[in-house]
């Protein structure tokens, strides 16, 4: 070798030993959190901002600097019993009835909340932290009963789910990832034991920024001396964000949501770590309008503002949370133009300090005053009381439709915010005098459609759902509403969605779609195991864990393997909730593992004794397994507590016909068929049995109905044929054999059966 290119060798090794060298040093440690105090060394304005917020205010220890309610000796009596709070040893006691319902004395270790109202959590074994359902109000210094307010009287059982000793109300499960930093749940499934921790007790900086170690570091070395580094040392990116982007940061806590896991940094996107409600009935009022709690979210991502790239930080400051100008019109003057909306030719409402008169509701005891009809937010974002005493927003942001109201019976602005002695169709008559007839189409009317099932509003949900300039959540909302029609038109186009670039709209695509059989099932729904969120993955591991190995090549069975175990994963993050519990149970039977099917089914029903999927599902796999004494208990214990739920009839129903107990059946088939008259399948099986008891009108009746509901079913006609030929009615069976041949007339066992009838 020349000595020129040793040289060059030389100099090149010494490049990449260099370069080896610079990389590992680079290599950083992971993130620590380090606690808001060095933050507020560096930041002050930001930290005082935050200072006294409501995110400051989220949860802290239980002594007389942070306690509101009062505790001394106070007595609330509620169901004949009176609940007292106290104070002992400098501690903070309640009186009241504990597990099943025994009186006990229970020691308040946190408050959880600050205003309008705080709540008190109780330390129980097994790591449990239980959320008090006495409530301190701060706006009325007073105490009152969450259920009287939230489950409306509804007397709340000690076995009950929502009881303030069980699951319903665990602070570690329901409430604790979002009011504090670095929150790990550490359930185990197994022991049922939480390890709950946290790294500060409520909502701090390094709860949005990410851990803060590696900022710190960066941070100590100095103007001038600083490296470019990516969001300068932090995990999360804060600045430079789009709107989309910002708003899903939120999401993690201010969306109703199910959770995947902790909200650990750096998250790519709120769909890697939360799978958010739909804005559909029962949760939303059938236009998107908030009915139960939302946390913002399913609400704002619907609103034109959203659409434009309005985000949370426009409204709110970021550290303080407060609404910025005091919520008056200038907020929304940022971007609407006063002298086209803030204008008496815009609301038709008089001004604060102009002549008029207050509205005094008929009760006495409300008093809307002058001005408040020229507010902004008042017109589009009413909003309504949660927990009792909290007033919450509703963040769609959307145009108040009295005529909507009228049609669907969604709230209003007019109606619900001033003029509540007023009828709707008083407010829609000034609308419609103010503004005209409103022929802007709303979604909730195609989905109010769709809910009663009428099958003309399918081409009105496809054109919500191909419209790309409707919100992605809308769109994924009406997938839903597609997918209770399942046309072949309805199907194709649900098949088109699974690409869609939205992962919202993908994912209930994917759960909508119904395949023509298991290889277009594989075929549609394996691309979306390498899915970019986990939201959609999830939805598609199990929609084919129930694929027979033997249908997928060797990468979709690794592809779904590790899905699998992803939702696993998953499941038993959440194990704590019957219908995490229920999940694994529906995944463990379709991928054959009964044992952990049944043991899942069994502790969702122990997690909440009324859940009744897991008992349907549970009784399922009994009767596979042969087990049917079993089967009927569950069932019966449905039917006797869920009445309202027809399919639970016919399986009961089903299920004593197999057991050779007729007579039941057909009681059981004789319920479902009133509660479902369009199901045609309901009255074939009740045919059958009626058929063997010796009941011959009825059995008639029965398959007359079945074959009028589905003519097409050769297995409704052949029930026909049959009960008419058994009767000695050949001549009515040749006639439906006849009406048959007219519409298929290339049927040559069809012609042969009516040869047969003839020489009968």
């Amino acid at each position: 070798m020349k000595k020129t290119s040793y040289l060059i060798l030389l100099f090149i090794n010494i490049l990449l030993f260099s370069s080896c060298n610079f990389q590992k040093n680079q290599t950083k440690e992971p993130a620590t959190f380090v606690g808001r105090q060095t933050c507020m060394e560096c930041h002050p304005d930001e930290f005082y901002s935050w200072k006294g917020s409501d995110h400051d205010m989220a949860m802290d220890t239980a002594i007389a600097e942070t306690v509101l309610g009062d505790f001394d000796n106070a007595e609330f009596e509620r169901d004949g019993f009176v609940n007292r709070m106290y104070k002992k040893d400098g501690k903070f006691y309640v009186h009241t009835r504990g597990p099943g319902g025994k009186p006990g004395d229970f020691q308040i270790a946190y408050t959880f909340g600050y205003r309008p109202l705080q709540q008190y959590l109780v330390p129980f074994e097994d790591g449990r932290l239980q959320c008090l359902q006495i409530t301190w109000d701060t706006d009325k210094n007073r105490w009152y009963h969450l259920s009287d307010s939230v489950y409306h009287g509804d007397v709340v059982k000690p076995d009950d789910w929502l009881y303030w000793t069980n699951n319903g109300q665990n602070w570690n499960g329901m409430c604790a990832e979002c009011h504090s930093t670095n929150l790990k749940k550490n359930y185990d499934p197994n022991t049922h034991v939480f390890n709950t921790t946290w790294s500060e007790i409520d909502v701090s900086c390094e709860a949005c920024h990410g851990p803060g170690s590696e900022h710190n570091k960066w941070a100590a070395l100095g103007e001038g001396k600083r490296p470019e580094m990516a969001n300068s040392g932090f995990e999360v990116q804060t600045r430079n964000l789009t709107s989309q982007q910002l708003v899903g940061q939120c999401a993690y806590c201010h969306a109703r949501r199910s959770s995947f896991g902790d909200f650990v940094h750096p998250r790519k996107n709120e769909f890697d770590i939360i799978g958010p409600q739909m804005p559909v009935e029962p949760y939303y009022h059938v236009d998107g309008q908030i009915l139960e709690e939302d946390y913002v979210y399913a609400s704002f991502t619907q609103s034109k503002m959203y659409m434009n790239n309005v985000r949370c930080t426009d409204c709110h400051d970021v550290h303080s949370l407060k609404v910025k100008f005091g919520g008056d019109n200038r907020l929304c003057q940022q971007c609407h133009v006063k002298a086209d909306y803030d204008t008496h030719a815009h609301h038709f409402h008089k001004y604060e300090g102009e002549d008029g008169n207050p509205i005094v509701l008929s009760n006495g005891k409300e008093t809307i005053e002058v001005g408040e009809g020229a507010k902004c937010i008042n017109c589009h974002m009413p909003g309504g009381y949660y927990m009792g005493v909290d007033f919450r927003r509703d963040h769609s942001m959307r145009i108040p439709r009295p005529d909507l109201s009228v049609l669907l019976g969604t709230p209003n602005a007019c109606n619900s915010q001033c003029h509540k002695d007023k009828s709707l169709e008083w407010a829609a008559s000034f609308t419609k005098k103010w503004y005209g007839t409103l022929k802007r189409p709303q979604f909730g009317e195609v989905f109010s459609k769709a809910i009663l099932g009428d099958a003309s509003s399918v081409d009105e949900l496809t054109g919500i759902t191909v419209d790309k300039l409707n919100p992605p959540i809308v769109r994924a909302a009406a997938t839903i509403y597609l997918g209770h029609f399942p046309t072949e038109e309805s199907n194709e186009l649900v098949r088109e969605l699974l690409d869609d670039p939205d992962p919202m709209v993908r994912n209930e695509a994917a759960k909508s779609f119904v395949a023509t059989d298991m290889d277009d099932l594989v075929k549609s729904i394996s691309p979306l195991l390498s899915d970019s969120t986990r939201l959609v993955r999830l939805s598609a591991s199990l929609l084919l864990s129930a694929v027979p190995s033997v249908q997928l090549d060797s990468l979709m069975k690794s592809l779904l393997d590790t899905g699998i175990k992803e939702y696993i994963e998953v499941m038993e993050y959440s194990a704590d909730f019957a219908t995490s519990r229920h999940n694994l149970g529906n995944l463990y039977s379709n991928i054959g593992e009964t044992k952990k099917a049944e043991d899942n089914f069994k502790e969702a029903i122990r997690i909440d004794n009324l859940f009744y999927p897991a008992k349907i599902n549970l009784a399922m796999l009994y009767n596979r397994e042969g087990k049917n004494d079993k089967a009927e208990i569950l069932l019966k214990d449905v039917v006797e507590n869920h009445p309202e739920l027809p399919d639970t009839y016919y399986s009961l129903g089903l299920l004593m016909a197999e057991k050779g107990d007729y007579r039941e059946a057909a009681a059981y088939l004789q319920a479902a068929s009133e509660l479902m008259p369009d199901r045609p399948r309901v009255f074939y099986n009740l045919g059958l049995v009626h058929q063997y008891l010796k009941n011959g009108q009825k059995a008639g009746k029965a398959f007359v109905k079945a074959y009028e509901l589905d003519p097409e079913n050769p297995d409704y006609l052949m029930a026909l044929i049959d009960f008419h030929m058994k009767s000695n009615m050949n001549e009515k069976a040749g006639e439906y054999v006849k009406e048959w041949l007219k519409k298929h007339p290339d049927d040559k066992s069809a012609h042969e059966l009516l040869e047969m009838i003839k020489t009968k």
